[in-house]
C-alpha cells in the first residue's frame, strides 16, 4: 500500500488536570506565537522549577512546575479575555498583549521559586523584562508578531497600560495568576477547601469602559467572595505552614554557609549565583534551576565543613527543623527567647546563627492593592469590601511570629508559661 505524507497537527495540545485539554490552533497567529514561545529554551526551564518550592517537603504532592502554572495562568487567561472581548469588541486588539503576558509572567523565576527570591535577592518580576528583552529565541518571536509587543508587555508588568483592565488580568487582586496558583496548588498539596467555582467567576466578569477596569457583576460576587475565602486559607495552611518556613531556613542557611567557605566544589552557574548573585548575565541566570542546587546540596553533605554538611543533609533528607509559634509573646520577648536559645546552642557547640532564628508570617484573604475588586451596582462601582461584612473581615492582616531551632535541644525550659506546643 502507498504511504502518504503526514500532515503536520493544526494544533498543539497540552493536557492539564485541572483545564483538561489546552488545545492552541496553528491557523491562529496568536495562537501560534504562544505554541512557539512555549518551546523556548526560556519557557521549557521552568519545567524545572517547582511551583512551590520547598513546600513538598511538608506537602508531598506539591511537585508541579511553573511551566505548568503558566499555561494554566495562559488558559484562564484566554477564556476570561474571550468573554470580555465578546461582550466589549473594542478589547479586541489586545488579545495577543493577554495572553503573551499571562504566559510569560513567571519565566524569570529562580531555582526553588519565590524561595530563591528571598535567599539570593533576585527579584523574578526584573529578570522576566530582562529575558524579553535579552533573550533572542523570545525577543525575535516577539518583535516579528509586532514590533510593540515588548512594549505592551512591559506595560502590563508595570500596571502602566492606558487601559487597566489589560493589565488586571494578570496581575492584580482578581488576577489569572492568582486563579490558577490558588486551584493548582489546592490540588497538589490535597488542601480540599481550595476548590474554587472558576466558571461562575469567570463569568460574572466584565469590563467597565468609563474607568476600563475590571469589574464583577453584582451576581457574582458569592463566587468572588468564596475565591477570597480560598486565598485567606491557603496563605494560612499552605503557604505559610511553619514546615516551609523551617524548610526555606534550613536551605537559606546552607546557601550563606557554602558562600563562605573557601574551598567549595561548585561548577560555575553556582559559583555565580553564590558569590556575583547582584551581577549575574542572563545567561547565569537561566542556567539554573532546581536540579542545580540540589545536585550541588547532594554534593555538599560530604563537605569537610560539618555546618554546610549537616544543614545539606537535613534538606536533602528532610530532616527539618523545628518550629516553636511565639505570636503570644511581645518582641522584646521573642528576642529574649532568641537569645536563650542561641546561648544553649553555643554551649552544646552549635553554629547558633545557622540554626535558631526568627521568622513572621502574614496572611490576608483581601487589600486594597491596584484598586481592589469592584463590584457593578445599580450606584455604580462600589469595592467588595464596602458591601461585604465577610471581606472586611478578610481583609484584616493577621501575623504570625516562629522561633527557628534544632529538635536536639529542649528548649521547654526557656520558654515562658503558657507557651504554644511545637510544629
Amino acid at each position: 500500500m502507498p504511504s502518504w505524507p503526514t500532515l503536520p497537527s493544526l494544533s498543539r495540545t497540552y493536557h492539564d488536570p485541572l483545564h483538561g485539554a489546552i488545545a492552541l490552533d496553528r491557523s491562529d497567529p496568536v495562537e501560534w506565537l504562544l505554541i512557539q514561545l512555549i518551546d523556548t529554551p526560556a519557557l521549557q526551564r521552568l519545567r524545572r522549577i517547582r511551583q512551590l518550592g520547598p513546600v513538598s517537603l511538608t506537602f508531598h504532592g506539591a511537585e508541579s512546575s511553573r511551566f505548568t502554572h503558566s499555561l494554566g495562568v495562559m488558559a484562564i487567561a484566554r477564556r476570561a479575555f474571550a468573554h470580555l472581548a465578546n461582550r466589549h469588541p473594542e478589547l479586541r486588539p489586545h488579545r495577543a498583549a493577554v495572553l503573551c503576558a499571562a504566559l510569560l509572567h513567571d519565566v524569570g523565576h529562580g531555582p526553588f521559586s519565590h524561595t530563591s527570591e528571598e535567599i539570593f535577592g533576585c527579584h523574578h518580576e526584573a529578570w522576566t523584562l530582562r529575558i524579553l528583552n535579552e533573550s533572542q529565541p523570545v525577543r525575535c518571536l516577539l518583535d516579528a508578531f509586532d514590533p510593540t509587543l515588548i512594549q505592551q508587555l512591559e506595560l502590563i508588568y508595570s500596571k502602566q497600560h492606558p487601559i487597566p483592565c489589560i493589565w488586571q488580568l494578570v496581575s492584580s487582586q482578581l488576577d489569572c495568576d492568582r486563579l490558577d496558583y490558588l486551584m493548582r496548588d489546592s490540588y497538589m498539596t490535597g488542601a480540599s477547601y481550595g476548590s474554587l467555582d472558576i466558571d461562575r467567576i469567570l463569568l460574572a466578569l466584565d469590563y467597565d469602559p468609563a474607568s476600563q477596569q475590571l469589574v464583577v457583576q453584582l451576581k457574582g460576587m458569592a463566587a468572588i467572595e468564596h475565591y477570597l475565602i480560598v486565598r485567606y486559607f491557603m496563605y494560612a495552611q499552605v503557604y505559610n505552614h511553619p514546615k516551609n518556613l523551617a524548610a526555606t531556613w534550613v536551605l537559606q542557611q546552607a546557601m550563606e554557609r557554602a558562600r563562605q567557605q573557601a574551598s567549595l566544589v561548585a561548577d560555575d552557574t553556582v559559583t555565580a549565583w553564590l558569590h556575583q548573585r547582584e551581577h549575574l548575565t542572563l545567561d547565569q541566570y537561566l542556567a539554573a534551576d532546581d536540579g542545580v542546587f540540589l545536585y550541588h546540596l547532594q554534593r555538599w553533605q560530604h563537605h569537610p565543613d560539618p555546618v554546610l554538611a549537616d544543614l545539606c543533609r537535613r534538606f536533602i533528607h528532610r530532616d527539618l527543623l523545628k518550629t516553636q509559634d511565639l505570636t503570644a509573646h511581645s518582641p522584646r520577648e521573642q528576642q529574649a527567647i532568641l537569645t536563650a536559645v542561641q546561648t544553649k546552642l553555643e554551649q552544646a557547640g552549635w553554629a547558633s546563627g545557622s540554626y535558631a532564628g526568627l521568622r513572621t508570617t502574614m496572611s490576608c484573604g483581601y487589600t486594597l492593592y491596584q484598586r481592589g475588586i469592584q463590584i457593578q451596582t445599580a450606584d455604580g462601582l462600589r469595592d467588595i469590601s464596602d458591601l461585604s461584612p465577610l471581606v472586611g473581615t478578610l481583609a484584616q492582616a493577621v501575623s504570625r511570629h516562629w522561633l527557628i531551632y534544632p529538635r536536639e535541644v529542649d528548649i521547654a525550659n526557656l520558654l515562658p508559661l503558657g507557651a504554644a506546643p511545637q510544629i
